[in-house]
């Protein structure tokens, strides 16, 4: 099965193919730990796109850290005797407890661990992170430890730029929906070449949106075509309805509307060659 569905049996569906991505990011040998450093416009997705790449790359341990949560207060503690109240002092942070532990099941098996939102961090956090990157030893409240630069993968995640020296140690990948090409064909939809008008301009459509549907966002859209959708506005709700990050300000763009009644000509053409009865794959 190729990366491109495992991902998408892992909940991240994308018509960008990542499998050449990683052979540079594995194949290289970096001086220290290798970083995979996620980029885009689409928040969360960037996490959603680390977490299945982790599974889909079959690594058996997984390690979370999210720099935006607050970390817990320090314990308070109350003196038996006078009933007095103090703070304990404050245990290790979570960024040290969870490059502690990823240190430690490096040791024998691979480990992958993404740190989330890293904007949000101490700007110190990310000197001794890079520190870290480059020496693979991590000086933390519970001493030294090092990691195997053979099984460790770091997966770095910011909304904004990363420390300069960070970024020049990691590999970037993009995480977002624009990229890839339109591509299907008629014949993978159980249809024939009388379809391939229909498919022509919803391409066109797709171009002049800037969006490229995902292999179950266009059998959705197609599903709906084929069974449901009979006007331009009901052509726009199906598109909003199924596309992930479509503007719905594009839709109603002047320079969209011509494709929008292509669509629909294209699509009466269709069916009246024949009725349609199918099962759309992904419907």
């Amino acid at each position: 099965m190729s990366l491109r569905r495992r991902l998408a049996a892992h909940g991240f569906e994308s018509n960008d193919d990542y499998e050449f991505a990683l052979r540079l990011l594995f194949e290289a040998q970096p001086a220290g730990v290798r970083c995979l450093n996620i980029a885009g416009e689409s928040g969360r997705r960037k996490t959603a796109l680390a977490h299945a790449l982790a599974a889909a790359l079959d690594y058996p341990h997984v390690l979370y850290h999210d720099f935006s949560q607050p970390e817990p207060p320090a314990p308070t503690l109350v003196d038996a005797e006078t009933g007095e109240t103090r703070s304990a002092e404050a245990p290790a942070s979570g960024f040290d407890r969870v490059l502690t532990e990823a240190c430690a099941y490096s040791e024998g098996a691979r480990v992958v661990l993404i740190l989330d939102q890293i904007q949000a961090s101490e700007f110190a956090d990310q000197i001794r992170l890079y520190q870290f990157v480059q020496s693979r030893e991590w000086q933390g409240v519970a001493g030294t430890v090092l990691a195997n630069a053979a099984t460790l993968l770091l997966v770095l995640i910011s909304e904004d730029a990363l420390y300069h020296s960070l970024q020049k140690a990691s590999f970037r990948v993009w995480a977002d929906v624009a990229g890839g090409t339109l591509d299907f064909d008629p014949k993978d939809f159980g249809l024939g070449p009388e379809a391939r008008g229909l498919f022509t301009t919803l391409g066109e459509l797709f171009r002049q949106l800037g969006q490229s549907p995902t292999a179950s966002e266009f059998a959705r859209i197609l599903a709906d075509l084929l069974a449901r959708v009979r006007s331009i506005e009901q052509l726009r709700t199906s598109l909003f309805g199924w596309m992930e990050n479509l503007e719905r300000e594009r839709l109603h763009a002047a320079a969209v509307r011509p494709l929008l009644d292509a669509t629909i000509v294209e699509l009466e053409r269709l069916l009246g060659v024949e009725e349609i009865s199918l099962t759309v794959p992904g419907s």
